[in-house]
């Protein structure tokens, strides 16, 4: 996991989104809580009225613009994983927000242990983490942390997460194009 990578990409859509009210903070953590109840949404895991609780991991939509006939197309997409990465950018955003050192490289495999994680308290932890009164290094490394325990909980593995985080930053930077 190169943290520097994922921090500095994060940093050139954060400069291009040119945001800096003050109420910016507020709005990170409140996007982060968002993006994480979206996140256990496509996971399901938490619907006990629902026979249905199989994760969404397959998807068809719709890219639009995309460099092919006619402009827009449609494409497979793992809807978990494009939550849980949607997430990640809050959670890196947040730790540039705080001038988080970036730590370089951390071994994605090292962070989880457990063998019957429960997916359910780890999404209700995050959220606790993520509105936290006051933010220092050891809170947003701890959140980042559990953050990406979630995500090998959810199944990914930091290969994934990666793509699909670099994946996304691109289509964030193709929407401000747009003016989304």
């Amino acid at each position: 996991m190169n943290l520097k990578r994922l921090f500095e990409a994060q940093k050139v859509l954060r400069d291009r989104i040119d945001y800096n009210e003050p109420d910016r903070f507020d709005k990170l953590i409140l996007a982060l809580l968002v993006e994480l109840g979206e996140c256990a949404n496509e996971w399901r895991g938490f619907k006990f009225w629902s026979k249905d609780q199989k994760p969404r991991v397959k998807g068809k939509y719709l890219k639009y613009d995309c460099e092919c006939n006619g402009g827009n197309r449609w494409v497979e997409k793992n809807p978990l994983l494009e939550e849980y990465v949607d997430g990640l950018h809050f959670i890196l955003e947040l730790g540039i927000e705080l001038e988080i050192p970036e730590s370089g490289d951390c071994e994605f495999a090292e962070i989880y242990c457990g063998d019957e994680p429960n997916v359910t308290d780890h999404f209700i932890l995050i959220f606790q983490l993520a509105q936290l009164e006051t933010y220092e290094f050891g809170q947003w490394q701890e959140l980042f942390i559990e953050y990406v325990r979630l995500g090998q909980m959810l199944g990914f593995t930091w290969e994934e997460v990666e793509q699909a985080y670099f994946e996304k930053n691109a289509e964030n930077h193709a929407r401000q194009e747009r003016g989304y």
